[in-house]
């Protein structure tokens, strides 16, 4: 059996597939699917069997012919009747062309390969839970800033040298949802790092997290986790940064899972040694 259809989802399709990823034990953001379909509106598509959702599948496409792989799922009582390889050729055709990412589990890299997807590294999730003296004391460390009081331009510039492409509607909706917490760090006048904490299903999210080192980085955690309440906190880190792992363990948080960063093309250039931290497994 081949799925009947494959169309773009439409926002409300979306909100069930965030479901489903929940259902998967992905812990999303109470409101990512706002920031999600921002950026990409034409980039979630869905599978239908008998005019129902069975599958769907996110190829978010960005400028500079570079696109995000991400919630490849199936309907569990439609698996194995091939609707799962009928929405990822759909998805894979509409980015053709492009540098494509994902954020894999480590099980399913070998059909990844398959695709023609190479390994780059591995993101670690780690969790715990918060730091307990900033989120007692309520108060924001020195050097620390509202990241919403700052140009937005400053912002993007930082997140596109620190992702592999501008994501200015993303962004500028990541930042203002409801609950979630944006800081920067300012270092001497200049931007120096930036985060965001965002509530989840289960505890709460850092993601993005960027920082010209351990110690900056270390304070935005803390001032994010201010306001984190007293659920656990996780961190999706790149194990190529080993000051990320390390900033991680300090905390004393433990490694939950962890994915195969992969891509079709050449490995887009990143700083990776300024990022600890990745925005989301779904869209990079």
């Amino acid at each position: 059996m081949t799925t009947a259809s494959v169309r773009i989802m439409s926002r409300a399709e979306l909100d069930l597939a965030v479901d489903w990823a929940a259902a998967e034990g992905w812990n999303p953001g109470h409101h990512d699917a706002i920031a999600f379909h921002a950026s990409d509106p034409a980039g979630f598509l869905v599978g239908l069997v008998d005019g129902a959702p069975a599958a769907a599948i996110s190829v978010v496409r960005y400028p500079g012919d570079f696109a995000f792989l991400g919630f490849y799922l199936v309907r569990p009582d439609r698996r194995g009747q091939g609707h799962g390889l009928a929405i990822w050729k759909a998805g894979m055709a509409r980015v053709a062309g492009c540098v494509v990412g994902l954020d894999g589990v480590v099980a399913q890299q070998p059909n990844y390969k398959r695709s023609g997807f190479v390994l780059a590294y591995r993101n670690i999730r780690f969790g715990g839970a918060p730091p307990r003296d900033e989120v007692s004391a309520g108060r924001l460390p020195a050097g620390l800033v509202d990241a919403r009081t700052l140009p937005f331009d400053a912002l993007l510039a930082l997140d596109s040298r620190l992702f592999p492409a501008p994501r200015p509607a993303f962004l500028s909706a990541w930042i203002a949802l409801p609950g979630h917490r944006a800081l920067a760090a300012i270092e001497d006048g200049r931007l120096a790092g930036f985060g965001v904490l965002r509530p989840c299903r289960n505890g709460a999210k850092i993601g993005p997290l960027y920082a010209d080192g351990p110690a900056i980085a270390a304070r935005l955690v803390r001032g994010l986790c201010a306001g984190a309440g007293a659920g656990p906190v996780f961190l999706d880190v790149p194990e190529v940064n080993p000051g990320a792992v390390a900033l991680a363990q300090s905390f004393g948080w433990t490694a939950q899972f962890e994915t195969a960063r992969m891509y079709v093309g050449a490995a887009p250039e990143v700083d990776l040694k300024r990022l600890y931290g990745v925005t989301t497994f779904e869209l990079g």
